[in-house]
């Protein structure tokens, strides 16, 4: 299989993942400070962005993706490095933590903490962004990004401060969440999911984003009482896909926690 990554900075490594439909390009905002810190290394998830789906017979379930994540860092001769991951990304993040494939784990509004009420409405919104993503012209795309309300109108569900998101970076995100070629087996494989296992002998920062509308911050509360070990941290101001709702926040959020 193949995997697209870009890979900048220097000293211990950090793995960044995104979102279901996102790509890593999500983690911009942050990369600069991170850099300077760690070696980083922000991934395009299995059939998000530039990576193409899982090859055939192959899920786009946990166990899979976790696996994939750490035959990626064993080609890359990275032994257990910190993993920072946002909604699917950050329950990726703790599996590989569970796995002891990660040395720290910072989740930022983890997937996985729901009551099934909580997901079938988060799984509705997910979906209904992505047939509007398919939708959509691209001309319209790239109208509407031109102007903070059509930026509110495209990115408000998991943006607080949709206004901040650069309008070239509205319509890749737009495109990537379109073009996704494993959304609906993910999505599909999720469906079964709730993480109910303590992490023993990982740090763990859980960071939850105050204004976060498609996973409640309540479900920060129930992650704590799973992983009592956990730092609880709460993102004021943020929504779902904090990075560019406070871009100094999350960095230092993500560096204390890979410390």
């Amino acid at each position: 299989m193949t995997v697209s990554y870009a890979r900048v900075g220097s000293g211990e490594p950090l793995l960044l993942l995104h979102g279901i439909g996102h790509h890593r390009q999500v983690w911009d905002p942050v990369i600069p400070v991170l850099a300077a810190e760690r070696d980083v290394i922000a991934v395009d998830l299995p059939g998000c962005g530039e990576s193409p789906a899982m090859p055939d017979g192959l899920a786009h379930d946990l166990p899979t993706m976790s696996a994939a994540l750490g035959a990626f860092c064993q080609a890359l001769e990275i032994e257990r490095p910190h993993v920072a991951g946002n909604s699917l990304g950050g329950l990726l993040a703790l599996d590989l933590g569970r796995e002891k494939l990660a040395r720290s784990v910072t989740a930022l509004s983890p997937a996985g903490f729901w009551t099934p009420v909580e997901r079938r409405y988060a799984f509705g919104v997910l979906m209904a962004m992505r047939q509007t993503a398919q939708r959509l012209p691209l001309p319209l795309v790239e109208r509407l990004s031109r102007s903070a309300a059509g930026r509110t109108v495209l990115t408000s569900t998991i943006y607080a401060r949709p206004a901040r998101r650069p309008p070239e970076a509205v319509v890749a995100e737009t495109l990537a969440l379109a073009r996704a070629t494993g959304f609906t087996e993910t999505l599909r494989s999720g469906r079964e999911v709730q993480f109910t296992d303590d992490i023993p002998g990982v740090p763990v920062t859980v960071a939850w984003g105050s204004k976060d509308r498609l996973l409640v911050p309540r479900q920060g509360i129930r992650a704590k009482h799973v992983i009592p070990r956990a730092r609880l941290v709460r993102l004021p101001g943020c929504g779902h896909v904090p990075m560019n709702d406070d871009p100094a926040l999350v960095a230092r959020v993500v560096l204390d926690g890979s410390r």
